[in-house]
């Protein structure tokens, strides 16, 4: 409480403590907060001050929040669209460029690729094709699915490092490379 004039800060009196103690009871906290609300430290009497020295009057450091930050959401990747397939099956639109992960191994292939698709963004290319191949099938069953590279492509495209690189991906058309090939749209700079 504060006096006229814009004093000093006084300590509540007994009467405005006992006052106070009754209000507060009846608070309810708000759900979710768990900030107890705790009584001001007395201030010290004039004869304590000066025994003390120049003390300072201990005041409450209110806590403030932790701020988590998020890291932000990489957008969703979308597929490429019926029109501009039909159009790279017409072969009326180009690929600005490609990119040939055959020989490579999966880590070399990675780091590649996230440097293709990189290079790609800053050159303003739209769409790019990379190939992975098709993998060597045997008579085996568990081997059918085709190629390491052709499985994890896919896979890499869609962690963040990537996915702000890359506005969607398929499958190439036969001309292209088909089941061993992937159209990748590439996501303009912001």
């Amino acid at each position: 409480m504060t006096g006229g004039g814009g004093g000093k800060k006084r300590g509540l009196t007994g009467e405005d403590r006992a006052l106070w103690d009754e209000i507060a009871k009846s608070i309810k906290p708000l759900s979710g907060r768990r900030t107890k609300i705790g009584r001001e430290p007395e201030a010290l009497s004039i004869e304590d001050q000066s025994s003390k020295g120049a003390l300072k009057r201990n005041r409450p450091i209110a806590a403030q929040p932790i701020v988590k930050r998020r890291e932000p959401k990489a957008p969703p990747l979308a597929p490429i669209d019926r029109r501009l397939k039909t159009k790279l099956s017409r072969g009326s639109t180009d690929i600005d460029a490609k990119l040939d992960l055959h020989g490579h191994t999966q880590a070399e292939a990675k780091s590649r690729l996230l440097r293709f698709l990189e290079t790609a963004q800053a050159r303003e290319h739209g769409l790019v094709l990379v190939i992975t191949g098709k993998g060597k099938r045997s008579d085996d069953n568990w081997s059918n699915e085709g190629g390491v590279l052709k499985r994890q492509v896919p896979l890499w495209l869609a962690l963040p490092e990537f996915r702000v690189l890359v506005i969607g991906f398929e499958q190439a058309g036969v001309r292209h490379g088909g089941a061993g090939a992937l159209y990748i749209r590439v996501r303009r700079r912001r």
